[in-house]
């Protein structure tokens, strides 16, 4: 039976496309981007994540792990993943239940009833089902499956992408999707590659494809200051979606949410000493893009 690995499925879902959604967070992601606020999903399988403030540093996970992966220091616990197993025993051995492991194998019967369940609400509101991460189309043959599955019995579908993949899947995947989420960082390739790790020929390339066939696009530009909010910058971009005849565009602010899920995950987090641009900064940006006619919001 086919299966994913996810690392949330959130109900009730207010802000990942129309109307009231079920979100599916898959593992897996092919870019690092500096700011991400879910490093939890970047790794393609399961991990172990450490709440140090909730830990009483007794010792109970070290006694019970098999592997002896674990190890107490003075700046808590640590893990050597290459000999962890996850096989849970530290977290059911925990008492202040500071260990827990981000990711969980799902098959496609289980995620269909849990996200069909609410149905009612989909329908009431105009919903549906978003694909999120991560980036979904890692784990592409199950998204599909599910998509199919969704287009089939009338429940709306989002793709949120970060468009790094083949183009073959986006094309093939792209007539049993209702909405892309497609997220730009930068049009200069070099600033892509330091930033998230990848360079963008191949994202930049998949959106013309899809905006030359009329998919239903939002395309999506995380505002990080001191690094993509320069106008410069914004207005490459906006002459880019011109160019392509995408007009719908969603401005999402940097914010610093995300930042405890580092430490827990024993990872350093690369931008520790910058804010949440201000108002006056993104409504500027937000001005740039309009100017050009481009239908521009600003997102949470």
């Amino acid at each position: 039976m086919t299966t994913a690995t996810i690392f949330d499925i959130q109900k009730y879902s207010l802000h990942n496309g129309p109307g009231i959604r079920t979100t599916i967070f898959f593992k897996g992601c092919p870019l690092s981007c500096w700011w991400c606020h879910n490093p939890e999903s970047q790794a393609a399988q399961k991990e172990l994540m450490y709440y140090e403030d909730r830990c009483l540093f007794c010792g109970s996970c070290v006694e019970s792990c098999p592997e002896e992966a674990l190890t107490v220091t003075d700046k808590g616990l640590k893990v050597d993943e290459s000999v962890c197993t996850l096989c849970a025993g530290c977290i059911r051995e925990c008492p202040a239940g500071a260990l827990e492991i981000a990711g969980r194998e799902a098959t496609l019967k289980e995620v269909i009833a849990e996200t069909t369940a609410d149905r009612l609400f989909y329908e009431q509101s105009g919903g549906g089902i978003t694909f999120s991460g991560g980036e979904p189309l890692k784990q592409f043959a199950f998204v599909k499956e599910l998509a199919e599955y969704y287009q089939n019995n009338g429940i709306h579908t989002v793709l949120d992408t970060c468009g790094l993949i083949e183009e073959q899947k986006v094309l093939e995947i792209a007539p049993l999707i209702d909405l892309f989420f497609y997220d730009i960082k930068f049009i200069d390739s070099r600033k892509h590659q330091r930033f998230t790790g990848q360079s963008n020929e191949q994202i930049l390339n998949n959106l013309s494809k899809i905006a030359a066939k009329n998919y239903n696009i939002t395309v999506r530009i995380p505002v990080i200051p001191g690094i993509n909010d320069r106008e410069a910058e914004m207005k490459k971009i906006g002459e880019f979606l011109v160019e392509l005849g995408i007009d719908s565009v969603h401005l999402l602010g940097y914010h610093r949410s995300g930042i405890h899920k580092y430490s827990r995950l024993d990872k350093q987090y690369r931008l520790p000493d910058i804010s949440s641009p201000g108002e006056d900064r993104i409504l500027g940006l937000e001005k740039i893009l309009k100017e050009m006619n481009l239908n521009t919001k600003i997102r949470s």
